[in-house]
């Protein structure tokens, strides 16, 4: 029992003074708060993109948790996770039924859960030193977000906070520390916005009777809360507001001073001129697979009539041609007929093609997500083959099958697991080194930065979104932004369906497709060798706000402590 507990059970004339300490908000605002944290972060993502509201997001489920017991944080935190999450997430149902995606959708709460619970946890922290805040905001999301981005089974970093900021003059941090910067930045400024308006409903309240009850336990007795004692007399008005007005003007400067941070606009290196074929399915869902013959078809058809405007002079021939992920599911490899209208369409076009295939092996049972080189007049290059490194549980392959299958029968549709590859996506394409990353890797740090430490030039995402909607593909698309940015690098998204497009280093998207249609896209691109501090210092930056967000919760922990024991 803390100092606090104890000063339940004794009566007013066993103390030596007055104690008024802060409280929490009532349950009945701090439920709203946490529920609307979680549509606020929603709302800031693509297909919205309404940036602002990721750092509103952060400042109220903060402000909902702030002072709580640990179980009624983390269930504040679940609250804002469902919220969030659940609509987010909601493309993942559309072929596969509900069970899924709500699985999925409430593991991912989870995380925000341990969020809820770890603000609660350093609320002593925070109401001995009001400044630390917006720090302390910052770095338990990093936290978070590290541990979800690699737990279980290789994590799931869908809908990090850096990736809400496509279009927000934070992106350009990630040229400085990658994603985990962006995140923090935004969480940051999360907490310098609770901050503002908790100060501010402090000081409303400052000339209200001062609170005769007691403290839930954890909080500091004499900090400051929306029901506090008076303020000092003879304060002034500008000293009164000083404290909210610093940390809101501080918020804004810093969103704004994202655009001093210079990034690449355009590569420095040779032009490669590279097309992107997005030769659509005959329909979408989960039978594009049974469709396969038709959407190899389509590309090969895709690829020949851009060869035919190359040779009527109506288009640059292309020195690189990029087809998306499952183009050809038919292993180009072991069936001649698949191979032979890939050579067609590589000799037709005259350049070497980027074919995303599945391959058979190399075990019985076993199957390759890969992105192989196709080279005019020679065919398959196997010394330019990329597996893709990351393949998705459940989804390419099932861990644990006999206990996933006491949860869903729906497992045996996977018969054959993806294995993964083992090095990174680093392809020798000719006019230039690319850095091959399929789907959902784009997402991971690592398997994107593999690929620029190993040479690439330009960064390639193949992706197929038939078995999803254009909500799925805009956030993949805003992925590959925060990427071009952190790395210096042109970059590009080929995918089935859309959206596909070119993306410049300094985020800029070019030639963007629609969604569900078949277009041809072609541009000059620049290349780049050069690495950014962001490429140079690779994960220490994660490592080094992860580890502060550890050492505040022990920090937490000593002064909790401390109050247990303190004198009367």
């Amino acid at each position: 029992m803390t100092t606090l507990d104890r000063d339940e059970t004794q009566t007013p004339a066993a103390l030596p003074r007055p104690v008024v300490p802060g409280r929490p908000l009532p349950l009945r605002v701090a439920v709203p708060l946490a529920v609307a944290a979680g549509l606020a972060l929603l709302v800031a993502f693509p297909p919205y993109g309404v940036w602002p509201l990721a750092p509103v997001g952060v400042a109220l489920l903060a402000a909902a948790a702030h002072r709580r017991r640990l179980r009624a944080g983390a269930g504040l935190g679940f609250l804002t996770g469902v919220a969030f999450f659940a609509p987010l997430l909601a493309w993942t149902n559309l072929h596969t039924g509900y069970l899924p995606w709500v699985l999925l959708s409430l593991l991912q709460a989870g995380y925000l859960a341990l969020l809820g619970a770890a603000t609660a946890w350093v609320s002593p922290l925070v109401d001995r030193a009001r400044w630390t805040w917006p720090a302390l905001t910052g770095l338990l999301w990093v936290g978070q977000e590290a541990l979800r981005d690699r737990t279980p089974f290789g994590g799931f970093p869908w809908g990090r906070l850096a990736f809400s900021q496509d279009t927000s003059p934070l992106l350009r941090l990630a040229v400085l520390g990658g994603a985990p910067l962006v995140t923090f930045a935004v969480a940051l400024i999360g907490g310098l916005l609770v901050t503002a308006v908790w100060r501010g409903w402090v000081t409303a309240q400052r000339h209200a009777p001062p609170p005769t009850t007691t403290a839930p336990s954890g909080a500091v007795p004499g900090a400051d809360g929306p029901l506090d004692g008076p303020s000092h007399a003879g304060a002034t008005g500008a000293r009164r507001w000083t404290p909210v007005l610093v940390p809101a003007v501080v918020a804004v400067a810093l969103t704004a001073g994202g655009l001093l941070v210079p990034v690449a606009a355009a590569g420095s290196g040779a032009g490669v001129t590279v097309a992107i074929v997005q030769g659509n399915v005959p329909r979408l869902g989960l039978d594009f697979n049974a469709q396969r013959q038709a959407v190899l078809n389509n590309h090969v058809d895709a690829t020949l009539e851009l060869a035919g405007r190359v040779a009527a002079g109506q288009q640059r021939r292309p020195d690189l041609v990029v087809w998306p992920e499952n183009s050809s599911d038919i292993d180009p490899l072991r069936n001649p007929t698949a191979g032979a209208r890939i050579s067609q369409a590589a000799d037709t076009i005259g350049a070497p093609i980027l074919v995303g295939a599945v391959l058979l092996g190399p075990g019985a049972g076993q199957v390759r997500n890969a992105g192989i080189l196709w080279r005019p007049g020679t065919g398959a290059d196997l010394d330019q083959l990329y597996t893709k490194r990351h393949p998705v549980p459940f989804a390419e392959y099932v861990p644990l099958r006999d206990v996933a299958r006491m949860v869903s029968k729906q497992v045996d549709l996977i018969r054959n697991d993806f294995v993964p590859g083992s090095t990174p996506g680093v392809v020798r394409a000719g006019p230039a080194v690319l850095g091959d990353v399929i789907c959902f890797e784009v997402a991971y740090d690592e398997v994107v930065r593999d690929t620029v430490t190993g040479g690439a030039q330009l960064l390639v995402v193949q992706t197929n979104n038939a078995t999803f909607n254009v909500a799925e593909a805009r956030q993949q698309m805003a992925m590959v932004r925060l990427r071009a940015v952190e790395h210096g690098r042109p970059a590009l998204m080929a995918s089935t369906v859309g959206v596909s497009g070119f993306v410049a280093p300094d985020g800029r998207v070019s030639d963007a497709t629609g969604f569900n249609t078949r277009e041809v896209v072609v541009r000059q691109l620049r290349l780049d060798d050069g690495r950014t501090l962001a490429t140079r210092l690779g994960w220490w930056p994660e490592v080094a706000l992860a580890a502060l967000a550890v050492a505040a919760l022990v920090g937490a922990a000593v002064l909790r402590r401390r109050q247990r024991v303190r004198p009367g």
